[in-house]
């Protein structure tokens, strides 16, 4: 049995001009923590596209080079790298192995992106992956809806509330954040 370091759980808000990425920090081996302030978040070169990702992490790292070479094939076109990244990785026999999940904004579009050839891009502005990414979304969501807080307010709230419930998700947050004047 290989034990393999997974990174847990990342969460996008968006609310009017203003998106927001959360990340814990956790990052188990098996049942094991073995890091508590990991960065699952990455600002893209140029600074116009924020990422995160949950699953492991070497194969989590190979997709932000690739997602940073499509972003940058694309001159930062956001749905035209996230399509090409998500055909490359469900085609190509090595990235089709990979585990991971990721998420991706810019200041008008959220995607999540999978190796299954998933570029989804959520309804309501909010999406959670990893395995507290369920219970984050469901509390942001909650809070999009019946409150008036901003997007951070809500990420950190919802973060915080995952961390209560999911084992594999801690309340070491980070956050990333882009904004569009009105």
């Amino acid at each position: 049995m290989t034990a393999e370091l997974h990174g847990t759980t990342v969460l996008a808000v968006r609310r009017g001009n203003r998106v927001v990425l959360a990340a814990d920090g956790q990052v188990t081996m098996n049942n094991v923590v073995v890091k508590h302030t990991a960065k699952k978040l990455r600002r893209m070169p140029g600074g116009q596209v924020i990422a995160g990702f949950a699953g492991a992490t070497a194969d989590a790292f190979t997709l932000f080079e690739r997602f940073e070479a499509k972003l940058k094939d694309f001159a930062g076109n956001l749905p035209r790298a996230a399509v090409e990244l998500t055909k490359d990785w469900r085609t190509d026999r090595v990235l089709r192995r990979l585990d991971a999940l990721l998420l991706v904004a810019d200041r008008d579009k959220t995607f999540l992106l999978s190796g299954t050839g998933d570029v989804l891009e959520p309804d309501q502005g909010v999406v959670g992956i990893g395995s507290g990414g369920p219970f984050a979304q469901a509390a942001a969501l909650g809070l999009l809806l019946h409150t008036d807080k901003d997007p951070r307010a809500i990420a950190d709230a919802a973060m915080k509330i995952a961390a209560d419930i999911c084992i594999y998700t801690n309340q070491q947050l980070q956050f990333e954040e882009l904004s569009s004047e009105p």
